[in-house]
């Protein structure tokens, strides 16, 4: 047995015959009468505290430990009751994302997983308190299936964290009975040329070339409005996406693109004619952010889109005083009515450009590899579970693919 268990009532010392005598305590019949230690990998000393004619629960813990120790999943009873939270925040601190990457995951643990699970001991945490959680996010308002698959993958790496730090003998998440979110099963709907042409002319003059960046390039929202004059290589035909504006806390920054990754994006003549027009137009402003974080390095930048007094574009007056009453123009969404605001239009937001931009490019038969790099996506297989439905032609291409190879030999001429 791994330790020994000390009797706190009884102490033994040597009669007068020089034989060990037992007798009693100074604490006889105060507090907890057994006392379990032992020593941990660590070196360190452990001990957990019975009570009275519970000794053999007391070598039963011993027997539970020794047996943890020697497969190799002994868990720290002292380390493992540190709450979710405090392992959470303490994780964070320790990642290597980008900051503003670290806020949104942060904030995202704060509204939907500590008010759940963020006061329970680390080494508690059992397959139905992650059931529980993912009820909870089914009934919740605003909570959508794929936001909870986002969530839940940053709950099921702060546990794989503290697997891995030895506070947890197994990820909960991985329990056949738990089963994460599914994503939302609809299927992104690209628009219609004619419907790009009419949202574009729908627009204000200085904010027209972000439809042609948008949907002729596939750049998000906060990417177009993070473009800068010297990211644009005519010559090369080469768009540089090295920058977005993000809002971190409210506060705008520059910052990486989505998934840390910079990229170089083909840039066609079309939109080319463009933004040489919208920068004839509408001279590059010299705008200057934090980089990351609003604590962060500062950083300047001539940006090609600006709001009318020379600032950046703030997304949310955009999205509701320039880009809604474009998408009612096209009908994509009704009007507004007298005094209210517009309908939601998730849905046909910017980031609809970029599904258009990925139909083009997957209708006229570019490799999925090439659209994923384009578009920015972390991998290939991201882009295939996005856009797979937006290759209509892919069949008849394999039919007539394997037809020249195993269909009858052409009738050859031999003339008259």
């Amino acid at each position: 047995m791994a330790g020994h268990i000390q009797d706190r009532w009884y102490k033994t010392e040597p009669g007068p015959d020089g034989k060990p005598v037992k007798s009693k305590a100074d604490r006889f019949g105060m507090g907890l009468r057994y006392r379990a230690r032992y020593v941990a990998p660590d070196g360190s000393e452990k001990s957990k505290s019975f009570p009275d004619r519970k000794k053999r629960d007391a070598e039963r813990w011993l027997l539970h430990i020794e047996a943890d120790m020697s497969r190799g999943q002994y868990i720290d009873p002292g380390a493992a009751r540190i709450t979710f939270r405090q392992y959470a925040e303490s994780w964070l601190d320790t990642r290597t994302s980008s900051p503003t990457s670290r806020v949104e995951l942060g904030r995202r643990l704060r509204l939907h997983a500590y008010p759940v699970i963020g006061s329970r001991s680390v080494g508690t945490f059992r397959p139905e308190h992650i059931r529980h959680l993912l009820a909870v996010w089914e009934t919740k308002p605003g909570v959508s299936s794929s936001y909870a698959r986002t969530i839940y993958a940053d709950v099921r790496a702060v546990l794989s964290a503290a697997v891995d730090d030895e506070l947890l003998v197994r990820n909960p998440c991985s329990a056949k009975s738990v089963r994460a979110p599914k994503a939302d099963a609809s299927r992104v709907a690209p628009w219609t040329p004619d419907q790009v042409r009419v949202v574009r002319a729908a627009l204000e003059e200085r904010y027209r070339a972000t439809v042609d960046v948008g949907a002729g390039c596939g750049l998000r929202q906060g990417e177009v409005f993070g473009l800068a004059e010297d990211t644009v290589d005519f010559e090369g035909r080469t768009l540089h996406v090295v920058r977005q504006i993000k809002h971190v806390e409210g506060k705008p920054v520059f910052a990486l693109p989505k998934c840390e990754k910079e990229r170089d994006v083909p840039l066609p003549d079309s939109v080319a004619d463009a933004l040489r027009a919208h920068m004839d137009a509408c001279k590059p402003v010299e705008v200057t952010l934090p980089w990351g974080t609003p604590e962060g390095p500062k950083v300047t930048a001539r940006l090609l889109f600006t709001n009318p007094g020379g600032g950046i574009v703030w997304r949310s007056n955009f999205n509701a005083y320039d880009w809604k009453p474009a998408l009612a123009s096209a009908g994509l969404i009704p009007e507004a009515e007298e005094g209210k605001r517009y309908v939601s239009a998730r849905e046909h937001g910017m980031h609809a450009l970029r599904h258009f931009y990925a139909s083009v490019l997957l209708d006229s038969g570019e490799s999925v590899k090439a659209v994923s790099e384009y578009l920015g996506h972390a991998d290939p297989a991201m882009t295939l579970r996005v856009y797979a439905h937006l290759m209509p032609n892919s069949r008849e291409r394999s039919r007539r693919a394997v037809d020249r190879v195993l269909g009858p030999p052409p009738v050859e001429d031999h003339g008259p």
